[in-house]
């Protein structure tokens, strides 16, 4: 059963859109959106242009502006997306998917804490890898076609520096890079990873 029942069951004109990697989920008013499939990060800027990810969402999570006070709030579409729009009739049925949303934020905060880039890295590689990631013979699959750039946006780095990070654990045998962006982490190995 999905956190979200309560909010889907009351909302009757519910349609599925898709939308193109790349592309942004439109801002609603009064509504959210719940992803059917894909994945979506939040993000704003700073004053210097400064990207700054505010969570990284994929099947069943329900995301909008009404949960954000960031301003620019912005959620783009990491691969081909469907999603449906949520109306948000009344803030009670939000409870659980508030909690979710905080619970998240804690996790990357956690995550971004880390005094080394090489420590945020990784740890946010494990993360994704139990969140979103999946089993294969070799460790767990992040299949997600996260960018360089994208994984710099979420621990508020440079996508240099994560080139040559990411290169570095590939030497180490801790992850293997596949094509179109994708990464298995070799789990056991990740987790007692010294710096």
């Amino acid at each position: 059963m999905s956190l979200y029942t309560g909010l889907t069951q009351s909302s009757t004109n519910n349609t599925q859109k898709h939308f193109i990697r790349r592309s942004l989920l439109p801002i609603q008013k009064n509504a959210l959106w719940q992803i059917e499939s894909g994945f979506v990060m939040t993000y704003t800027y700073l004053e210097d242009g400064t990207t700054v990810a505010l969570g990284l969402w994929g099947p069943g999570d329900v995301i909008g502006e009404l949960l954000s006070t960031m301003k620019p709030y912005r959620m783009e579409c990491l691969t081909t997306v469907e999603a449906t729009a949520l109306p948000v009739d009344d803030w009670h049925q939000l409870t659980p998917i508030l909690l979710y949303h905080i619970q998240q934020a804690e996790e990357l905060m956690v995550i971004r804490s880390h005094k080394k880039v090489e420590a945020m890295l990784i740890q946010l590689l494990a993360w994704l890898s139990k969140k979103f990631g999946s089993q294969v013979e070799q460790g767990r699959l992040i299949d997600m076609r996260l960018t360089h750039e994208d994984l710099a946006a979420l621990i508020s780095s440079t996508r240099v520096t994560i080139t040559r990070i990411l290169g570095q654990l590939e030497q180490e045998g801790l992850i293997d890079r596949l094509s179109l962006h994708r990464i298995i982490v070799r789990q056991e190995d990740i987790w007692y990873y010294e710096i």
